[in-house]
């Protein structure tokens, strides 16, 4: 009966979102001059709402600029619409496509075994070995996915654990593992610039904000940001082995359990091996396109070979090497190629419509004049140290993303942040990429990531295994991506502190 009288928080939530968009608008004025000021927060207060409630699935909420900014006249469809397909989509995409070739013939499988092989069989040892062999993965292909596929070989390494420990030895190592490998997700997808959507988002609004700066590169990113994951991934490894690995002294697993589980794969075949060079390829392209260059040192790259080398970026080379899939015919299947179309239908859509609706609500930001409002208003944030306002920014999105969606989260607060950097004279950069890096830092809860909620899934930890654990990793990620923008991320993305850059102005 209570149900009936009373609506619950799905529906409350449901209509909050327009309702108070719509109060918002009779209620303020926020700039007289430029009315659409007011109409695109009110837009961005409604998707945000629905967005924190997941009242709607996320991508939908994401369709709502190409219907309100062209009613309430924010900006005209034929300027929404190309917002939800570009260059940083394109990158997605390609990159996207090798992941599913490498899942569809199980090389990412024996990538992961070999890699455990090659570390060890002691119970810390078999912990670094999933935790390296999750963060790699989770570098090209999806965090869910990896952490789906690493998951039923760490269930069969504890059911061999249960025969050489004790119950409580066993139960507290089985935590140890599966955190090992949910957190290693995350971290492995801070590295690279596909690992996860909000550093693509980043990117992307950051052009958009910034047309004349210098363009962020697949190996611009990887030098800062791999760094920091594996010092952060050497942290919580030590962390795992001293609350959770039974003692050095205890018995190891059978050393043949994991050569058992990689003879199974056979040898390699025809089509892993196409799907591995490409995958190579693809990877030395990236990290080879523009060239390197940190402070004196500079490594040109190949598309200086090109007549104009400027129109090639990494979406280009992401789908090109994506296309090489879909013309060399398969072996084991003749008549069918390495990829096909079937297996594209894997490609998670919701994820790119989710991308396109924090590109459109950012152009909103900016063509609306909101992003101007906002910063005109926070200009009192330049009181503060820099190193302060970067710790309070990362701690604020860490714990923010354990209840959120950590792109949805990173589509919100990039356009502020970039109003933000542009009204204290600081550079945008400076709080834009501690901020996609920090909304990945979600370890404390189930729900605040998918590999967070599969491993609890298993059913062998706890909440409050997970909480204890994770609220460690959260403090300890705020300081190490507060340090490493302000001491290594200057050097890789020329940041002067104490000068605002000229494409910011």
């Amino acid at each position: 009966m209570k149900s009936e009288r009373y609506p619950d928080f799905r529906t409350i939530a449901f209509w909050a979102g327009p309702v108070i968009a719509l109060l918002f608008i009779s209620a303020f004025d926020l700039d007289p001059e430029h009315p659409a000021v007011t109409r695109t927060a009110a837009v961005a207060i409604w998707m945000a709402l629905w967005w924190i409630t997941e009242v709607i699935p996320l991508a939908a909420t994401a369709l709502l600029p190409l219907v309100l900014f062209p009613i309430m006249n924010i900006l005209p469809g034929k300027q929404v619409a190309p917002q939800y397909f570009n260059h940083i989509i394109v990158l997605f995409l390609g990159g996207f496509i090798v992941a599913i070739a490498m899942q569809r013939w199980q090389l990412h499988k024996r990538i992961a075994l070999k890699m455990m092989l090659w570390i060890g069989v002691s119970p810390s040892r078999i912990i670094l070995g999933f935790m390296s062999a999750t963060a790699f993965l989770s570098m090209w292909i999806s965090n869910t996915a990896t952490t789906m596929m690493m998951i039923p070989i760490a269930l069969a390494v504890i059911s061999k654990m249960d025969d050489l420990f004790d119950a409580p030895t066993v139960s507290r190592f089985s935590i140890g593992l599966l955190l090992g490998i949910a957190y290693s997700a995350s971290l492995g997808g801070m590295a690279t610039l596909i690992g996860t959507p909000p550093n693509l988002i980043f990117v992307r609004m950051f052009e958009m904000h910034f047309p004349g700066a210098p363009t962020i590169t697949f190996a611009q990113w990887m030098l800062f940001a791999t760094p920091l994951a594996l010092c952060f991934f050497i942290i919580l490894w030590l962390l795992l082995v001293r609350l959770f690995a039974p003692p050095a002294s205890t018995r190891e697993i059978d050393e043949h359990f994991f050569e058992n589980e990689y003879a199974r794969l056979g040898p390699i075949t025809f089509e892993e091996t196409i799907v591995l060079i490409d995958f190579v390829l693809l990877g030395l392209l990236w990290l080879t396109r523009n060239g390197i260059q940190v402070g004196s040192f500079n490594f040109p790259g190949w598309a200086a070979l090109f007549p104009d080398g400027n129109a090639i970026d990494d979406g280009t080379v992401a789908i090109t090497m994506a296309l090489f899939l879909f013309l060399i015919p398969s072996k084991r299947a003749p008549g069918t190629h390495i990829m096909d179309w079937t297996s594209v239908k894997e490609l998670p859509w919701n994820i790119v419509l989710l991308f396109g609706g924090g590109f459109a609500l950012a152009a909103g930001f900016k063509e609306s004049g909101l992003s101007s409002w906002i910063g005109s208003h926070l200009t009192s944030l330049d009181t503060l140290p820099i190193f302060l306002v970067i710790i309070i920014l990362c701690g604020m999105l860490t714990f923010l993303t354990e209840v959120t969606s950590n792109t949805a989260t990173a589509n919100m607060i990039m356009p502020i942040l970039a109003s933000i950097g542009v009204a204290i004279k600081l550079n945008p950069l400076v709080l834009m990429i501690p901020a996609a890096l920090s909304v990945s830092c979600a370890f404390m809860l189930p729900v605040a990531t998918p590999p967070n909620a599969i491993v609890f899934g298993t059913q062998r930890l706890k909440v409050s295994d997970m909480a204890r654990v994770g609220i460690i990793l959260n403090l300890i990620g705020m300081i190490l991506i507060a340090l490493a923008v302000y001491i290594w991320g200057k050097w890789v993305f020329d940041i002067q502190f104490d000068v605002f850059p000229t494409w910011a102005k």
